[in-house]
């Protein structure tokens, strides 16, 4: 699956100055790291958002959040933020910096 290579710009430039942010190729689009920890990735033109356990909830009343199940069961703690829910830059901004909020707080992962 193509994933959509403006969406991952606009995610770079929201994290630009953030240290130790990576990208990796993974479930047929592209996922962005943190100290090692998945915060966000792009799955086509969907957002594919780590919130968290606590924010999940929350998440999920969000106009375009739907649960991610990519696996066919959801996923808590994940959404996917459909296209429609990301075209102002504001909002984006704020679903990238909930993730990353979330994935600075868990242990880093050391380096492969």
């Amino acid at each position: 699956m193509a994933f959509d290579t403006g969406l991952a710009q606009r995610i770079r430039e929201v994290m630009a100055d953030t240290d130790d942010v990576t990208e990796r190729r993974m479930f047929g689009g592209l996922a962005f790291m943190l100290h090692g920890n998945m915060f966000a990735g792009v799955l086509g033109s969907t957002l594919m958002a780590r919130v968290g356990p606590d924010e999940y909830a929350a998440a999920l009343r969000s106009e375009h959040a739907r649960e991610m199940d990519f696996t066919g069961r959801p996923m808590t703690g994940y959404v996917f933020v459909a296209p429609e829910g990301l075209v102002d830059d504001a909002e984006l901004a704020k679903w990238v910096r909930t993730c990353a909020a979330f994935a600075a707080a868990l242990p880093r992962k050391p380096g492969r």
